[in-house]
């Protein structure tokens, strides 16, 4: 059952990666205009988020070792992205806005205001999804005692996650649903992943 619910938390890590990703490049695409550069700086952002979620999670597992370590991270990673819808269109504002009405922006800007808009927005959250997997593959190692095994599952669900994100936000999220209700539907899921760490903790301190 731990290894079940482990499976389960890294599966909709990813998703909700993949969410913000897909869902967070069609928001900043409204302001920034050119496709290619929300794209790249969208893409470059999360990948960013996803290295540095991966290092420092795998430190933090290390050190700490409990689950409900990562309510600490999760907790404050889902009340930022519910209020998404009511900070970031200010901010994006303010960025677009710095820049003179009456002169055309420079091509530097027009590269570089896609990807601080996504790092303001984007790169916190993405962040602490991304220590879900390390953290999972130590605390189920110590239980388990099969590092390879775990680690090629653990990152496999979590692949999987991303997958089923991608598809369902193209294909059916902004299909059905408005901007706003999408992220705040991520940030909701964000807390529960935070109450599964809660319990996924419980359960490992009563199986040792």
């Amino acid at each position: 059952m731990q290894t079940a619910a482990a499976i389960l938390l890294v599966f909709l890590g990813g998703f909700a990666v993949m969410v913000l990703e897909i869902i967070g490049a069609r928001f900043l695409l409204k302001d920034f205009g050119g496709a290619f550069y929300v794209w790249t700086s969208q893409i470059g952002v999360v990948l960013v988020a996803l290295s540095l979620g991966y290092w420092f999670g795998g430190r933090w597992a290390d050190r700490f070792q409990r689950a409900r370590f990562l309510t600490w991270l999760l907790v404050p990673s889902g009340l930022f992205t519910l209020a998404i819808p009511d900070f970031a269109p200010r901010l994006i504002d303010a960025l677009v806005s710095r820049h003179p009405a009456d002169a055309d922006i420079s091509l530097l800007w027009q590269k570089l205001d896609p990807a601080l808009g996504s790092a303001l927005v984007f790169l916190f959250p993405c962040f602490v999804l991304a220590t879900l997997s390390p953290y999972m593959i130590r605390l189920l190692a110590a239980q388990l005692g099969n590092v390879g095994a775990v680690s090629g599952a653990v990152y496999a669900a979590s692949t999987a996650g991303s997958v089923a994100g991608v598809f369902i936000s193209g294909y059916v999220l902004l299909d059905h649903l408005g901007l706003s209700t999408i992220f705040r539907a991520t940030g909701g899921l964000t807390l529960g992943l935070a109450g599964l760490c809660l319990w996924l903790d419980r359960a490992l301190a009563r199986k040792t």
